[in-house]
């Protein structure tokens, strides 16, 4: 059973003010919640249905509450709870802000959207880009909708919140800067290096004034067939997979 302290505990996580008070996160799913228990983040709470746990297992120390299907849909932040949720602590990290001269780093410019933050997060490690540099007005990766959309890549990548120009500009040209732009030289011609800072903007206006002025890379991703008229521009999370697909494949 969830005690009503429990319960009022995990719904106020669905706000960033709270998760920000408490260092606490929530994420619901059998795959999701043991991937996050096998990085080693803590669970302070673990909570899961009779009927889930009759075909399930997890691997943790942390003991189990045992709940009704009503009071999961209660707790759960799904249209359609997956059986087991859990409390985690959050991971705090250095923010080493040299690690572009050195390897290839993702920076977002204001992305809103919690489903396209996970997604990129997912994108990232499925790349191994291990470095996530986000200005502060980008959403926050710990909201119940990013974490669903990691699948547990959010305990793998470490995502920075930070004054995105300043970071940029302290790179000093020790690092290209690489952008998307619709006036860009196209990503399958220009030459691309194996570190870097790759910028990915906001999803309506793209990369703001501030950031743009750092890049010296400006690239494009271009539709096909050229000079036939498409959609005006690609989902943030679609084009950064893109963007990472061939970096990486210049590497083989």
């Amino acid at each position: 059973m969830i005690s009503k302290s429990l319960l009022k505990q995990i719904k106020s996580l669905e706000q960033r003010k709270f998760r920000k008070e408490t260092g606490l996160f929530v994420a619901e799913g059998g795959k999701t919640i043991q991937d996050l228990l096998d990085l080693g983040i803590e669970a302070t709470s673990i909570i899961a249905t009779e009927e889930w746990l009759k075909s399930h297992k997890l691997n943790t120390r942390t003991a189990i509450i045992i709940a009704g299907e009503e009071e999961m849909k209660k707790a759960s932040f799904l249209r359609t709870p997956q059986g087991v949720l859990a409390v985690f602590k959050q991971q705090f990290h250095r923010t080493d802000l040299t690690a572009p001269e050195r390897e290839l780093c993702l920076a977002l410019d204001n992305v809103q959207d919690p489903g396209n933050m996970g997604t990129i997060i997912r994108i990232a490690d499925w790349f191994g880009i291990k470095n996530i540099y986000c200005s502060n007005g980008t959403v926050d990766i710990y909201n119940p909708k990013t974490v669903q959309a990691t699948m547990g890549a959010i305990g793998r990548v470490k995502v920075h919140y930070t004054n995105l120009s300043d970071m940029i500009a302290s790179l000093n040209g020790k690092a290209p800067v690489y952008g998307t732009f619709l006036d860009g030289e196209s990503i399958y011609s220009h030459p691309l290096s194996e570190n870097g800072l790759v910028i990915m903007g906001n999803e309506g206006k793209g990369i703001g004034k501030e950031c743009e002025k750092h890049i010296n890379e400006r690239l494009l991703i271009p539709n096909y067939p050229a000079g036939c008229k498409t959609s005006e521009s690609l989902n943030v999370s679609v084009a950064t997979a893109i963007v990472c697909s061939e970096f990486r494949r210049r590497k083989y």
